[in-house]
């Protein structure tokens, strides 16, 4: 017959696996880190550009439509 853990054997078991993966991760060099955070800066006020442009495209399109 298998015993079941209890509740507080998981909960340790559970950050036990936690902290084995975090000694795992290989953590980004400082500069590799600002660059990436750079492309993803540039990349949001790219995105939030190209909607601004289809926003008011289709804001025309409505109020040409409505008139």
């Amino acid at each position: 017959m298998v015993k079941e853990k209890t509740l507080g054997q998981r909960i340790h078991a559970f950050f036990a696996e936690v902290g084995a993966e975090f000694r795992r991760v290989t953590w980004p060099e400082r500069q590799e880190l600002i660059e990436s955070t750079v492309v993803v800066i540039v990349f949001i006020f790219m995105l939030a550009i190209v909607v601004l442009v289809y926003d008011k495209v289709i804001q025309t399109v409505l109020q040409f439509i409505h008139t």
